[in-house]
């Protein structure tokens, strides 16, 4: 579904990514770990085409999207969750779903993506003349996400979707990604909370220096011994990583 191929990039003369490849299966929760300064927001910006790509080839479902624009990006189905808050406080969810929308030219099959979209998020219908900024923070963190849908995306990138939120609010938004993969959406996601994110998700990725060290099935890297160590705020053995 979607392919990095020995991505090199960064911001001016400074390079994050160092010759980073992986592959991310589809309709599949694929989780990207790793120590501060690893490179996994970058690995998203590289993605989006908010990033200078020095070397190396972005491939979604085999076509080259390297470099590609954000508005080009959309078009190919591909949206992005950034971390924080990134919704309209003051006005309703309603006119916040509106603005996920505000780029496709039909806005008749926004409304309907709309009426979709609050149907597989009930909260959104029942406090949809709601201001924004009355949401919890789960809640608003669900509104994000579901305003990405309006664009009907093949893939949703997700950066640090937990920060800020309680333990059970946290749990309702990962059960929104796992459902949007059961209707056939790709997620990847990064995410500090990486235990938690890991046992909700197919796969895993740990980034190292902008390098993927491991890719395995989650539970594989949940029971590997050098990921307990990124864990703990460490990097992974220099002895026993893959590749060194």
């Amino acid at each position: 579904m979607l392919e990095l191929c020995d991505i090199h990039g960064g911001y001016g003369k400074i390079t994050i990514l160092n010759g980073l490849s992986f592959k991310i299966p589809k309709a599949s929760i694929t989780t990207m770990i790793g120590p501060n300064g690893a490179g996994k927001s970058t690995v998203f910006k590289a993605i989006f085409g908010l990033l200078n790509i020095e070397s190396g080839h972005i491939l979604l479902d085999g076509r080259d999207v390297t470099g590609l624009p954000p508005r080009q990006m959309i078009a190919n189905g591909v949206t992005y969750v950034p971390q924080g808050r990134n919704i309209v406080p003051k006005l309703s969810v309603y006119h916040n779903l509106e603005l996920g929308g505000i780029t496709v030219a039909d806005q008749a099959k926004v409304r309907e993506r709309i009426e979709t979209v609050m149907n597989q998020f009930p909260m959104l219908r029942e406090f949809r003349n709601r201001r924004a900024i009355e949401l919890s923070g789960g809640q608003q963190k669900q509104l994000e996400i579901a305003r990405s849908l309006l664009l009907d995306p093949q893939l949703i990138l997700v950066d640090e979707p937990s920060i800020g939120l309680s333990p059970n609010l946290v749990k309702d938004v990962f059960a929104t990604l796992q459902t949007l993969r059961d209707q056939g959406v790709t997620v990847l996601m990064v995410e500090q909370n990486a235990k938690t994110a890991l046992a909700i998700s197919d796969y895993g990725l740990v980034l190292e220096l902008g390098q993927a060290r491991m890719q395995d099935e989650a539970t594989r890297l949940l029971a590997d011994p050098r990921v307990g160590q990124l864990f703990l705020g460490g990097h992974v053995d220099d002895a026993t990583s893959p590749g060194r």
